[in-house]
């Protein structure tokens, strides 16, 4: 096969949705069409099982697939380039100290809540 054939292979953009096994991803591809009958423009989705051989792919990273000779039952394409990984949070170990401080509690409130303060009678004087 020349190399100028190889380069004519269907590529896409998608989002890594799952991470099926190793090295295996599923990205799914959004895109836009007006309806056949009503004209309006609708947002459709393909799904697509693809190949990450430097399992490098993570869900919600943004990655550009090209289409492949088949590799499995369902893998028909293979994951090129991570175009943009996904922003997550850093995760930060908390203790359950932490936890009981920042959360206040039925019982921890009660104490307070439970001793209503009494109104004056009306003809004593307010100090």
């Amino acid at each position: 096969m020349p190399a100028s054939a190889r380069h004519q292979r269907k590529t896409f953009v998608g989002f890594v949705t799952s991470r099926m096994g190793d090295k295996s991803v599923k990205v799914t591809v959004s895109y836009r069409r007006p309806h056949a009958r009503y004209q309006k423009v609708v947002n459709r989705q393909t799904v697509v099982h693809a190949h990450d051989e430097k399992n490098e792919a993570k869900v919600g990273d943004k990655v550009e697939v090209m289409e492949t000779r088949p590799l499995s039952r369902l893998k028909r394409w293979r994951v090129l380039r991570v175009v943009e990984s996904a922003r997550t949070a850093t995760a930060q170990a908390i203790s359950e100290q932490d936890v009981a401080e920042a959360v206040p509690t039925k019982l921890a409130a009660a104490p307070a809540a439970a001793v209503p303060a009494e109104p004056a009678p009306a003809g004593a004087p307010s100090a």
